[in-house]
């Protein structure tokens, strides 16, 4: 049962993911029907903690307060990425789980359970900035950076930011159930559940090459990318053999040509949907695609959302 619940602090916490927490979990709304939380704060770092803002916290509680908890909850902060943190809290998440509670990270405060030991062999997520060096520090982990939460038994991460919203209100409708959860993103004037994935945020710069073997042909295919074209056609224009090029392509890019044109049709679909008025039949045509359903089957699959949805994120409703 989800019933107390502890946030754990350390120097440089962020407020807003903290903010996020106290306001799923330590908000009393019984005046609507909701469960109320045994909700507090606990400091890892003294009874003072400073945000990464530059405002200080005085903190009531300390680690003894998370013995307790059915969820320990650790909130992003400023330098989490990098810095070490204290082997008593790290003490403190593993006996947590030991015990059958449950942890969640908000954005980078999956360091914090990283460095305890207790992500080994799960899948996770992260803000898709700090994917890569999540991974290179503690590569017994799997990184899905495309999704806002994963939910790996007693370990719940979430993405930057926001994402935290949507892992807690998970949370809360499969321990409580959607009444108690829906009830709660409608006091919060949030959506209960979002569509999609981070994958829609994340900026993805057209790949640089390793060499220059097949530069110039990168070049004519961003040009063209609303022109159907073969690896025989490119081949010809670098002038290789179709095999020669498909392997100089791969060595160069990471990727094969079709898999290549492809991400640059979405990437050039993201632009034309934040940026212009075009209807999605015209965006499909300009990006090579021909028509709306088949710009959604891959704008789906590449981005986590439809084409209308992502205006709508992007622009606002009025613009869908």
């Amino acid at each position: 049962m989800l019933q107390n619940v502890a946030a754990v602090l350390l120097d440089g916490v962020n407020p807003f993911e903290l903010g996020v927490v106290c306001e799923v979990f330590g908000i009393d709304r019984s005046d609507d029907g909701l469960p109320v939380h045994d909700f507090a704060v606990a400091s890892a770092d003294g009874p003072v903690v400073r945000s990464s803002t530059g405002f200080a916290l005085q903190v009531e509680h300390g680690l003894e307060r998370l013995e307790t908890a059915d969820l320990i909850a650790v909130p992003a902060g400023a330098s989490y990425v990098s810095r070490e943190f204290p082997p008593e809290l790290l003490d403190a998440l593993r006996r947590g789980v030991d015990r059958g509670a449950r942890v969640l990270s908000v954005c980078s405060g999956v360091f914090v359970l990283a460095a305890a030991g207790l992500l080994d062999g799960r899948r996770v997520t992260v803000h898709w900035k700090h994917a890569r060096e999540l991974v290179r520090r503690y590569p017994r982990l799997t990184v899905e950076p495309d999704v806002l939460y994963v939910d790996e038994g007693p370990v719940i991460t979430s993405a930057g930011t926001a994402a935290g919203i949507d892992a807690c209100l998970h949370l809360v409708r499969k321990e409580l159930g959607p009444e108690v959860a829906n009830g709660i993103a409608r006091r919060m004037v949030v959506p209960p559940h979002r569509d999609g994935g981070q994958a829609q945020y994340i900026e993805r710069p057209l790949p640089r090459p390793g060499g220059d073997t097949v530069s110039e042909v990168l070049v004519w295919m961003e040009r063209h990318l609303d022109e159907e074209t073969s690896v025989e056609q490119l081949a010809a224009r670098a002038h290789m053999s179709p095999r020669t090029f498909a392997r100089r392509f791969q060595q160069e890019t990471g990727t094969t040509p079709y898999r290549w044109i492809l991400r640059q049709r979405v990437l050039l679909a993201q632009r034309l949907l934040e940026g212009t008025d075009e209807t999605v039949d015209a965006v499909a045509g300009r990006t090579g695609f021909g028509s709306a359903a088949v710009l959604r089957h891959h704008f789906v699959r590449a981005v986590g959302t439809t084409p209308q949805a992502y205006r709508r994120t992007f622009r606002g409703p009025e613009a869908a």
